[in-house]
């Protein structure tokens, strides 16, 4: 299992070259905890639609989009979507791949010297 790299900003982490955008760290712990167990819940939700879905369940459809929307909701409330939470006015690179964004030197120079991967 590979390690998530985090930009040097602690905006995003990166994950096979491509930028994932980071929960908001000023985010208490607290709500932090309520927030990512609601995503966990949402997201076997999501797998508990599909798993219906298959088996031709009624209804699973609407189970599916349902479970999709609050995961897209904790998602947003982590900072993960929507508006970003940071303030100086730097865009969006939430799914870019690194090498096409402002952190390209940087990731480059992680892997200075080491052989390119197989």
């Amino acid at each position: 299992m590979s390690v998530a790299i985090t930009t040097p900003d602690r905006r995003y982490i990166v994950v096979r070259e491509r930028l994932w955008r980071r929960a908001n760290p000023d985010l208490p712990e607290t709500c932090r905890t309520v927030l990512v167990k609601r995503l966990m819940t949402a997201r076997r939700g999501v797998k508990e639609a599909k798993q219906s879905e298959r088996a031709g369940e009624p209804g699973a459809a609407d189970a599916l989009a349902s479970a999709r929307a609050e995961v897209d909701a904790a998602k947003i409330a982590l900072g993960e979507r929507g508006p970003v939470w940071w303030t100086d006015g730097s865009p969006d690179l939430n799914r870019h791949l690194v090498r096409n964004t402002p952190y390209a030197a940087w990731f480059a120079a992680l892997s200075a010297g080491e052989p390119e991967p197989r």
